[in-house]
């Protein structure tokens, strides 16, 4: 959560529309919303989507609820969308680190060079939708293939964007968390009997 308003404080005007073309989880729909931001989100399964409303509704109630589409990213966005976006903000699957369904278009089953070919036009059609002036920004990190090597994801997904039209580097950032503290955040929610 903090991550997201950070992200949303920095790069969207207060009010701005969010798109999130892999809305795997609750967390950036429902901190938008509830900083009153406007937040869509889009994922291919059903069952997600459905997690996400239902965490939403606890959270936000019904009057404040981000929007979520259920679809493949790659032809959601074809659609003719009637608004365009201050901020493009996601996090996708991480290569075939871990697969999410056998849904056909689910890139995380996808060999590497297809999921990157997908990636981009995911990237490409995302960023379409931004008006002039907006930011996209992608959790991202590297992982490793079955031989035991990296992809070079991270750098991968830089080039994407900047073969988008208009668009360029602008920054990267770091996550650091304090060292072997998560068995600590963790040790309060985390009891076994």
């Amino acid at each position: 959560p903090v991550l997201c308003e950070l992200v949303y404080r920095w790069f969207c005007p207060d009010g701005g529309r969010i798109l999130d073309p892999f809305a795997g989880g609750s967390v950036r729909g429902i901190v938008a919303n509830y900083l009153g931001y406007h937040y869509t989100g889009i994922d291919i399964r059903q069952e997600q989507v459905d997690s996400n409303r239902e965490q939403a509704l606890d959270i936000l109630g019904v009057e404040n609820m981000p929007q979520w589409y259920v679809g493949d990213s790659n032809i959601v966005l074809d659609h003719n969308w009637q608004h365009q976006f201050d901020l493009v903000f996601t996090c996708p699957p991480y290569a075939d680190l871990e697969v999410y369904s056998d849904l056909q278009g689910d890139i995380s089953k996808m060999e590497y060079d297809d999921f990157m070919f997908t990636l981009e036009s995911i990237i490409r059609k995302s960023c379409k939708l931004l008006k002039s002036g907006g930011f996209a920004v992608m959790v991202v990190g590297d992982v490793r293939n079955k031989q035991g090597n990296y992809y070079g994801f991270v750098a991968d997904t830089i080039k994407a964007f900047q073969r988008c039209k208009g668009m360029g580097f602008y920054n990267d950032a770091v996550l650091a968390t304090s060292l072997a503290s998560a068995a600590l955040r963790a040790g309060g929610n985390m009891k076994s009997a």
